[in-house]
């Protein structure tokens, strides 16, 4: 059975081409600059790559030169599509109204349509991407698969705001989470690493990189998550604030004169590790900034590991009894002295990271061997979650 699975941006498509009896990536391609001048797509399978650039004003025209980069005849990966047997889609924000994976319908549509609120950015791409390809491939299964859906099993106490109760009645203001399909991941192949059944399993997710969120996982489901409404909650990222008390934004809003839009922006996309360095958002240009003396990105990459330190304690008492500590995303992989600086000292937590075991970029335990709570990095695979469920719905 072959599985496309499509991730639509604002302005850009990614997509893989799964064969799911062996769930190896049989193509992967990109589509930039949609709806811009310089439209672009790439596509790899195997060692052959393709490239062209053309109009595609809009995800329609995008998907049609996908399936036609997937169908060419000398460098694609299939004859025809009809060897494509169902499309998974990557969506933001299901909010409740869809709480899991799901065959899409004119009903999913609405709550994504509905969601858009919450989601402005990447609900109304993900919509053109499923419109597109009921369009071009009319029959063919669409599934949804929401960054939301995971953390939707939170109870109550996790997830409602201290505000007037009205206005989550009004208007669904609540804590959501993302990263969920990455979290999602993580605690299955957990599972699999500690030989458990995932119902069996009491795990923190930390999937680390530009945007960071932590998942509190109690047997096999979501307890508690860092993000909340939107992706700004909790940690410091790579350009958003994280917690903050939100008179700072009212105090910024007057003395700069800021409107509540602008503001947004100021929070999102200069703000985080960025803003307090005044130099990157990426971690590996503030560590070398760091180790040069630069006293700013020493504080940023201290702020961030300091977070995230703070919400794993949190976690560790919510749980109570853990049986691991799980880093994924681009940080989570690859940061060795992140990952070191964030286990400093925790030995009495049943904690012991093994300095030598910690220096790989790839799936691993790197916990002492007496360490009570296991310590693993598990590369992240949204894709291929997003395939499995596509699946596991229309086999």
């Amino acid at each position: 059975m072959k599985i496309l699975v499509v991730n639509c941006g604002s302005s850009s498509l990614k997509y893989q081409l799964f064969d799911m009896e062996d769930e190896s990536v049989i193509a992967k391609g990109l589509v930039e600059r949609i709806g811009i001048e310089g439209s672009k797509i790439s596509q790899e399978v195997e060692d052959k790559k393709l490239s062209k650039e053309a109009a595609m004003p809009t995800h329609k025209e995008a998907l049609t030169f996908v399936f036609e980069f997937l169908t060419d005849p000398e460098k694609g990966a299939i004859k025809s599509v009809d060897e494509i047997n169902a499309i998974g889609h990557r969506v933001l924000h299901g909010g409740e109204g869809c709480v899991d994976s799901t065959i899409i319908d004119s009903h999913v549509k609405e709550v994504i349509k509905e969601y858009i609120k919450f989601g402005p950015l990447h609900n109304p791409a993900n919509l053109m991407g499923i419109e597109a390809c009921e369009e071009i491939l009319p029959g063919k299964p669409n599934v949804a698969v929401f960054d939301t859906a995971f953390h939707m099993t939170m109870p109550a106490y996790n997830y409602m705001y201290g505000i007037p109760y009205e206005y989550y009645e009004k208007y669904r203001l609540r804590k959501f989470g993302f990263h969920g399909t990455s979290h999602k991941y993580i605690t299955r192949r957990a599972a699999e690493l500690l030989g458990k059944d995932q119902d069996d399993i009491n795990i923190v997710t930390l999937h680390l990189g530009n945007g960071s969120s932590l998942a509190a996982v109690k047997n096999g489901k979501c307890l508690n998550t860092t993000m909340g409404l939107t992706p700004l909650e909790g940690l410091i990222m790579g350009t958003r604030s994280g917690d903050l008390d939100p008179t700072v934004l009212n105090f910024i809003q007057n003395e700069e004169g800021l409107s509540p839009d602008e503001m947004n922006q100021f929070l999102n996309k200069k703000s985080g590790v960025y803003g307090i360095s005044g130099l990157s958002s990426d971690f590996r240009d503030l560590e070398q900034a760091s180790n040069e003396g630069n006293e700013r990105a020493t504080l940023a990459l201290d702020m961030f590991h300091n977070r995230v330190r703070k919400f794993l304690g949190a976690y560790l008492l919510e749980l109570g009894d853990v049986d691991a500590l799980c880093f994924a995303g681009g940080i989570g992989e690859n940061g060795i002295t992140t990952r070191a600086a964030i286990l400093k000292d925790l030995e009495n937590f049943g904690i012991i990271l093994d300095e030598e075991k910690n220096k790989v970029r790839k799936e691993a335990c790197i916990s002492t061997d007496d360490s009570k709570i296991k310590i693993f990095i598990v590369p992240t695979n949204e894709e291929l979650m997003i395939a499995r469920d596509t699946l596991e719905l229309t086999k």
